[in-house]
């Protein structure tokens, strides 16, 4: 009997501990350090997340949120985390699985994983170009920029 290490489930579960252990030490300090700041991209439609209607009316595949300046009830799990974040001065809870995550960038160290789609998915149509850093987040035009680290998990599929 043939058996094959499953990398590319292995590296997704990884990546998702690294993005739980950042949140983590950020729900401790209840701040994030220097000026890091989290763009995370999740799938609205998953089964598990949990967000306003209007916002899931508004954002009906994916949605990008901002941790930076002001966030509360950070609380993060095994599975996922919550937190509030202010849409137009109006605080609202949001509940993101790790699984829904697409990306998480942290532009100010250059700094990003994304998420292929899961094996089982038949479209093989350029699922591995990446958008450079530029397209993801607002330009600092004071700040030098170079490219940002991006992982592809499909460069190591087969």
């Amino acid at each position: 009997m043939s058996r094959t290490i499953d990398y590319g489930n292995l590296m997704h579960r990884a990546m998702r501990s690294l993005i739980q252990n950042v949140l983590t030490d950020i729900q401790k300090t209840g701040q994030l350090p220097g000026s890091h700041h989290f763009f995370i991209t999740f799938d609205t439609q998953h089964p598990d997340v949990e967000i306003a209607d209007w916002l899931s009316d508004r954002y009906p595949g994916e949605m990008t949120i901002v941790i930076q300046h002001w966030f509360e009830g950070l609380e993060v799990t095994d599975e996922g985390f919550s937190i509030v974040l202010n849409f137009g001065n109006a605080p609202e809870p949001l509940y993101i699985p790790y699984d829904a995550i697409k990306t998480f960038v942290d532009p100010s160290v250059e700094f990003g994983l994304r998420f292929e789609t899961q094996p089982g998915d038949d479209d093989d149509e350029d699922d591995d170009v990446e958008a450079p850093m530029d397209e993801m987040v607002e330009d600092d035009d004071d700040a030098p920029r170079k490219d940002a680290e991006v992982v592809s998990l499909d460069k190591f599929r087969k």
